[in-house]
């Protein structure tokens, strides 16, 4: 596995004139340190996600991950379902995204996502492994109040 240490940041729906609310947090979630992802997700203004992300590179520069079969975390949930969305330079829009999603545990759990299994949403374009440049965790499309914890976040190989 190759671990990142995300600089992750707290994206809201309030973007797209959503009334969602939340923040993120370091905590120690069940003895280990992680970033808390916690809100509640409104669907009112056409809003519904919270979400964490980061780039892969100050700047939003492109990451070949190739040699690397998908993404691997360990997530701490609330047992609802989270998405985990990925941009490339293949993306103009901000809607556009790749995308898979998994159910978290109440306690913690390795979640492994094969860019295999990524979905292009609103894109015509199949999920490019060479020209990554940002990831995010989401609660989005319900109304909900969300919470996620994660640690260990990186690329892993099957091999």
């Amino acid at each position: 596995m190759k671990q990142l240490a995300p600089n992750w940041e707290f994206v809201l729906d309030n973007v797209m004139g959503g009334v969602s609310s939340g923040c993120i947090a370091e905590e120690i979630v069940g003895g280990r340190n992680a970033i808390v992802l916690r809100g509640t997700v409104s669907l009112e203004n056409n809003g519904g996600f919270i979400q964490m992300a980061f780039d892969l590179h100050e700047g939003g520069t492109d990451v070949d991950v190739s040699a690397w079969d998908g993404i691997e975390i360990d997530a701490y949930g609330d047992g609802g379902t989270y998405d985990v969305r990925l941009r490339t330079a293949q993306l103009s829009r901000p809607w556009q995204s790749f995308r898979a999603d998994f159910v978290s545990e109440p306690h913690w759990q390795k979640v492994k996502i094969p860019f295999s299994s990524l979905v292009s949403h609103r894109v015509d374009a199949a999920f490019d492994p060479t020209c990554l440049r940002r990831i995010g965790v989401l609660a989005i499309g319900r109304e909900r109040d969300a919470c996620i914890a994660v640690s260990n976040f990186g690329f892993y190989s099957a091999n």
